[in-house]
């Protein structure tokens, strides 16, 4: 019988493509998935069980990326978060467990847990004791913000919402190829049309979209360029 592909093992995008909408740098992103050398020293992946130097990204790689980009500006070498992650992996049966619901519905006690084990460092935490209960950092509840798990209780990762969940625009690995998009339609050309100086309403009409999706698009890319510059 032939296994059933995981949607997480889905390739999806090159390291740029990745990188830029996650809104990160390409080397940053590299680095986090295939590690990197300095001084003579090989530092290993984050992401990645061991380097491929395959330059494409799958679905789960992409969620877990994205996970790690609440980080990025905490100035702790996420280094540190690799020995938590491999343990994830043995725990949960998965190369991604970052990108599933497992760790953080019913697994927190274990992830603190391995963080304790690991000497992992407060500012890299994924959850924390609050008095007698176990809570998400602040990083990992901005996270579970933007991510949608199929079946919610135990599934994995089925669609992002880079916006949060205030916005329509979602990134789903079987719509648009993974672009972002608003009820089917990738929002970058819905901000092209905007850009080459039609009015909302007219896009709206064109593609048969409610106004405020349009705007929303737009926003989302209006804000995607703004990070990129």
């Amino acid at each position: 019988m032939t296994r059933a592909v995981s949607i997480l093992e889905r390739p999806v995008y090159g390291v740029t493509e990745a990188a830029g909408l996650l809104g990160l740098r390409a080397d940053r992103t590299r680095a986090w998935l295939d590690g990197y050398e300095r001084r003579g020293f090989r530092y290993p992946p984050v992401v990645r069980s061991e380097a491929t130097g395959d330059d494409i990204v799958t679905w789960g790689e992409f969620v877990e990326l994205g996970y790690l980009r609440e980080y990025r500006r905490k100035g702790v070498s996420l280094q540190q978060l690799r020995p938590v992650i491999d343990d994830l992996r043995h725990e949960f049966d998965t190369p991604y467990p970052l990108a599933t619901a497992k760790p953080f519905l019913y697994g927190k006690e274990l992830v603190l847990e391995l963080q304790q084990r690991n000497g992992l460092p407060a500012a890299l935490a994924i959850v924390i004791r609050s008095g007698q209960t176990i809570a998400f950092a602040s990083e990992t509840e901005r996270f579970l913000q933007k991510v949608e798990f199929h079946p919610p209780d135990d599934g994995d990762a089925r669609r992002l919402m880079p916006a949060g969940r205030a916005s329509p625009v979602v990134i789903d690995p079987l719509v648009r190829f993974g672009r972002p998009s608003v009820n089917g339609v990738a929002t970058e050309r819905l901000w092209e049309l905007y850009d080459a100086g039609e009015q909302i309403q007219e896009i709206a009409a064109g593609y048969d979209l409610a106004e405020e999706l349009v705007r929303a698009a737009v926003a989302y890319e209006e804000q995607q360029r703004t990070l990129a510059a």
